[in-house]
């Protein structure tokens, strides 16, 4: 620094207010204190700097998948969000949801130095005796609703899922099947819920859910189940990428999409206007999900916010051309 400052012909005092990015410092100084720093190759000391604020402008990011198409998105939208408020983001994948593991992955981010920890975790495993998750750090957690005990962004999954099965059924359908996620997911939980509620509201009747792990492999095994049913004129997918392969199976079994059966799918992956034919889908906001995950984290470093609760992001329908009327009407 004395180097720089020397070179910039400003005093010490000066290269740190512009290192720092302070303000005060006339724009014809701190060009020729960035000029000294150019020339001399001066970075400043980030650690130095971290120890003396208390401060590392580093989030970390726990999650305990990286196969979903969700986690993916939500992960990349907390990072662009990070980075547009100057903060970097470190991953840790954990491979098993126990308390050793979790109770490690936080001990590895306090080394790793980081201001505080958003979680991408289930609620079965927040509910689960075994989950504890540290006190003393500023921790959000995403896709869940224990919002009694921490601070929750989410997607409105319930919401989304009522839009979708109320439009088939405002196209004359009698019910709605259901191609459902893993049972140990909360978001595939939440949809189902969703779905029974409206049938039992509406008066429909409920048929057996169908089971997949949000993989269009699953998708198409559990669609060459629901073809072989003749009264199956709607089915409701939990996510794009098992619509897909409810598609195909279809296809494959002579059920035309939409002519014999509408398909419904949640996500609305950039690839969903590209299937055969173009997918009906509940739209996602990861940007906003993101965006409001690294918002709440922040707010909570800066003012020590110990409020919890849940902020759920808005989904919409998105019409495209897989579903019509059942055939007859």
């Amino acid at each position: 620094m004395a180097d720089v400052a020397q070179r910039a012909g400003v005093s010490s005092q000066t290269v740190s207010r512009v290192s720092n990015g302070y303000a005060g410092v006339n724009e014809e100084t701190r060009r020729q204190v960035l000029d000294a720093m150019k020339e001399l190759g001066y970075r400043p000391n980030s650690a130095a700097r971290a120890l003396k604020r208390g401060e590392f402008r580093t989030i970390g990011v726990i999650t305990f998948s990286l196969s979903s198409t969700g986690n993916v998105r939500t992960l990349e939208a907390i990072a662009t969000s990070a980075a547009a408020e100057g903060y970097a983001v470190t991953l840790l994948p954990v491979a098993l949801p126990t308390q050793d593991e979790v109770s490690g992955a936080f001990t590895r981010l306090e080394e790793l130095a980081v201001d505080a920890v958003i979680v991408i975790m289930e609620v079965h495993l927040l509910d689960a005796a075994t989950i504890a998750l540290p006190p003393y750090v500023q921790v959000l957690v995403v896709d869940s609703d224990a919002g009694d005990h921490y601070t929750v962004v989410d997607t409105d999954q319930a919401g989304g899922s009522r839009i979708a099965v109320e439009h088939l059924l405002s196209l004359g359908h009698e019910t709605v099947w259901h191609l459902a996620g893993p049972a140990d997911s909360f978001a595939a939980q939440r949809r189902a819920d969703a779905w029974r509620a409206v049938l039992t509201e509406a008066g429909r009747p409920t048929p057996e859910l169908a089971r997949g792990d949000w993989s269009a492999t699953s998708g198409y095994r559990a669609g060459l189940e629901l073809a072989d049913h003749p009264d199956c004129t709607a089915v409701f997918a939990a996510n794009d990428q098992m619509a897909l392969g409810l598609l195909r199976a279809l296809h494959e079994r002579g059920r035309r999409v939409p002519e014999d059966v509408s398909v419904v799918g949640f996500d609305d992956l950039a690839e969903s206007a590209s299937f055969l034919p173009p997918l009906t889908t509940v739209h996602q906001d990861f940007a906003e999900v993101g965006r409001l995950c690294v918002q709440a984290v922040l707010r909570k470093m800066r003012q020590d916010d110990a409020t919890h609760g849940t902020t759920l992001v808005p989904t919409r329908l998105v019409l495209r051309e897989s579903t019509a009327p059942p055939p007859g009407r």
